[in-house]
């Protein structure tokens, strides 16, 4: 959306912040050439993966017509401030574009963030044209780049506007809440640790789909709703996918995780009717 009042200034980058990719250098020099994307993401939490294909678009179609790209990695467990994990988890997203390990959660302060993700369109000299929390608007987000790109040059050529990419994030689309974040630990502190914490992880849910937020490497086997479908297999921290369905379903789910996987979350993507 439009912010209420002009002239909002981008918060410079910190110094001696960590980068996945080339550090891009401060938001008064990317501002002065272009306008700029910041996106506030965590790479294992769901509504950030979801929208990161947007993300990934966008950075391909205009980064050569003036648009600079950055995400900050704003960690919810503590494997999310590893730079290892978090470039091999951006690396298997196919996340190309630089990405700040806030680690402390500065600029997320700064920035004013309302959860993952947050996103941010500064114009052309520093000023804060567009931003969004959550999921979705993203018709709307391309149409505000594609206005700041035209005060560089107002006769370029630019694409047609994505087409959504699932049911859900058609613009005006009615869905339905899913069942809330499990975290198995009962703690979002420490995650549940197979053969120690137990053999399986039992929940019911209502939901467009199941996902997994694990740490290790091994096999999830799974069943929904009493029969086998195929496993889960974890190589690292990150985002997988359990099971998604074409519409808002209810069903029992079991995960059996290989001895010694972390298990962080158990998270569900809304749904439609």
């Amino acid at each position: 959306m439009r912010p209420e009042r002009e002239h909002i200034a981008a918060p410079d980058l910190p110094t001696g912040i960590e980068w996945v990719g080339a550090a891009p250098g401060s938001m008064p020099e990317l501002t002065a050439a272009g306008p700029a994307l910041v996106h506030f993401l965590d790479f294992a939490q769901l509504n950030s993966v979801r929208t990161l294909p947007y993300l990934v678009e966008w950075d391909s179609r205009y980064r050569e017509l003036g648009l600079s790209t950055i995400g900050v990695q704003a960690p919810r467990f503590p494997f999310g401030a590893e730079k290892a994990a978090v470039a091999t988890g951006l690396e298997r997203l196919g996340v190309t574009f630089p990405v700040a390990i806030d680690a402390g959660r500065e600029l997320w302060h700064a920035y004013g963030c309302e959860g993952w993700p947050s996103l941010f369109l500064w114009n052309q000299g520093g000023a804060l044209a567009w931003f969004h929390f959550g999921e979705g608007g993203y018709r709307g987000t391309e149409e505000a780049i594609q206005i700041e790109l035209r005060e560089i040059d107002a006769l370029r050529n630019l694409p047609q506007p994505m087409e959504p990419l699932r049911p859900s994030d058609v613009p005006g689309k009615m869905v339905i809440a899913p069942t809330p974040e499990a975290f198995p630990s009962e703690s979002w502190e420490r995650p549940w640790v197979a053969g120690e914490d137990g053999e399986a992880l039992e929940l019911s849910y209502e939901a467009g789909g199941a996902y997994v937020t694990a740490e290790g490497g091994g096999e999830i086997t799974v069943d929904l709703d009493g029969s086998s479908v195929a496993p889960v297999a974890v190589a690292g921290a990150g985002l997988y996918t359990v099971a998604e369905h074409p519409a808002h379903e209810q069903h029992d789910l079991t995960l059996r995780p290989a001895p010694g996987l972390r298990v962080w979350s158990v998270s569900f993507a809304a749904g439609v009717p």
